[in-house]
């Protein structure tokens, strides 16, 4: 039996609205080095606080156990899509994201700027997190500079911060390859492995690229991620009988989105921004899906007081969809990304459900240790979307 075609048989309309919230990383761990707490522990959170005295709470696993997920899977499977069956390379997500339009045979990849020493070995991966202006400076310079390699076209577009894109277009292009990131600072770029002629490509394009931000400080290298090609996938609207909406601020989530089939709404640039947008969505859309992304930043740099900050800002900013009262609302993260970890990490993700029938499972706040307590127990985070129809009155009774 396929449970998949269960759960559509089952799908019934109605005019019931459904928000998700994420807190990108929001999930955390209490150790010695952060007194035993965790951010969300720490944090002064009244709207979180409020939703939690009229929610249930669980813990949710990204992709499996112990397996520690990207941004890519960990929107899948919250989106529904087992990211088991599901792979989508990074850099179709950005390249979506920024509004390049894909074709067939496009492989795509996501670049970030980093700092190299005179030896070539990355000593930043994130280049100090450049401004996004010095991104498009130097994006600049590469576009003009490399427009062709052989019969392949070079596109290239900066996205937020010390992130851009770059798509290879011509015939004979496959993905994926491997990425030239060596995943952590003190290794120099790797080469990207995998079909011939895209690795070729590739290659050429470093060597042509790189000599071109020889001078510029700190950003004077870039690694690739993600190499691949877009695959075909079924709609959100398709599965699941819902319209759906993303707010979000970084290009990746409304690639993400869109790669899905949501509809891309755009203009926000700070929290209360998208939440005053997921409102107005709510009014066309039946489900909206808003990223927030300080609270992943923070943990990845290590900074437990910046992640509570982050989790307050985003606290006060969703005051304004909680006014608004969807019939289902869910706050929840992608993945966690521990500060004392300083990136993501496999533990699973607190999650909570509000609706007039999640029910109450008596606790006063959303932290990783009373979602350790709540009625959702831990689930695979691929379920969640089936918890919000039902919670939403949109799944059927099974069997007589």
């Amino acid at each position: 039996m396929n449970l998949d075609n269960v759960y559509k048989n089952l799908t019934i309309a109605n005019n019931t609205k459904l928000a998700l919230v994420v807190f990108d990383g929001v999930g955390d761990i209490a150790t010695a080095s952060t007194n035993w707490q965790t951010p969300l522990e720490v944090a002064k959170t009244p709207n979180l606080d409020k939703l939690a005295r009229q929610s249930a709470m669980g813990r949710m696993i990204p992709v499996a156990h112990a397996i520690t997920p990207g941004s890519g899977p960990g929107h899948l499977s919250l989106f529904g899509y087992d990211p088991l069956e599901v792979e989508v390379g990074r850099g179709v997500i950005e390249a979506l994201g920024v509004g390049i339009d894909l074709q067939a045979g496009d492989v795509a990849a996501r670049a970030n700027f980093c700092t190299l020493d005179a030896n070539g070995i990355v000593t930043d991966r994130r280049a100090g997190r450049i401004d996004t202006s010095i991104c498009e400076a130097q994006c600049a310079i590469l576009a003009k500079a490399i427009k062709k390699i052989g019969d392949v076209d070079v596109l290239i577009k900066a996205g937020k911060g010390h992130r851009f894109v770059v798509v290879f277009r011509g015939t004979g292009l496959e993905g994926p390859l491997t990425n030239t990131d060596p995943g952590r600072e003190g290794m120099p770029i790797a080469a990207a492995t995998g079909p011939a002629k895209t690795a070729k490509v590739v290659a050429e394009f470093q060597k042509l690229a790189l000599p071109l931000l020889k001078d510029c400080k700190p950003a004077n290298g870039f690694l690739l991620r993600g190499i691949a090609h877009q695959p075909k996938i079924e709609t959100f609207e398709e599965r699941y009988g819902l319209k759906a909406a993303c707010i979000a601020v970084y290009p990746m989530y409304k690639g993400l989105a869109q790669l899905v089939g949501m509809t891309k709404i755009e203009g926000a640039h700070s929290l209360q921004e998208e939440m005053e947008m997921a409102v107005e969505a709510l009014k066309t859309y039946d489900y909206v899906f808003v990223h927030v992304k300080p609270t992943d930043a923070a943990g990845e740099d290590g900074n437990f007081a910046a992640k509570v900050a982050a989790i307050e800002e985003g606290d006060a900013a969703l005051g304004t969809l909680m006014a608004a009262k969807p019939d289902v609302l869910v706050i929840t993260g992608d993945h966690s990304t521990p500060v004392p970890v300083k990136g993501h990490s496999w533990h699973p993700q607190p999650v909570m459900i509000t609706g007039e029938i999640a029910g109450w499972d008596g606790l006063e706040r959303f932290t990783e240790r009373a979602a350790n307590l709540g009625s959702l127990g831990v689930f695979e985070a691929k379920y969640l979307i089936r918890y919000m129809q039902a919670n939403a009155k949109r799944l059927d009774k099974f069997g007589a």
